[in-house]
């Protein structure tokens, strides 16, 4: 499986880190990598995260990251993962 970057995801992503970045450029870009990290990891278990509460779809999953939420769609015919998108925990998707 390969991890796909959805469109909004990566503006939501632009944002956190520019928010982040406010306060600390250092740890805007610690957080940007650990994440990438983890995000690289999902192929291997993609069902391990809990089913999202942003959507009615087993499917669907919400990868959970320093108080953040990634919502992705395990897509097993075309062997890949969307990123949904990402935002604060309880925050609105």
């Amino acid at each position: 499986m390969i991890v796909e970057k959805g469109d909004k995801f990566d503006s939501k992503l632009d944002a956190v880190l520019d928010y982040i970045a406010r306060d600390s450029l250092n740890r805007a870009i610690d957080f940007s990598v650990e994440l990438e990290e983890k995000l690289n990891k999902l192929p291997h278990m993609p069902y391990k995260f809990r089913r999202s509460i942003y959507f009615d779809d087993e499917n669907i999953r919400d990868c959970i990251f320093k108080g953040y939420v990634i919502p992705y769609l395990i897509d097993g015919i075309n062997n890949k993962i969307i990123l949904l998108g990402i935002v604060k925990y309880r925050e609105k998707l």
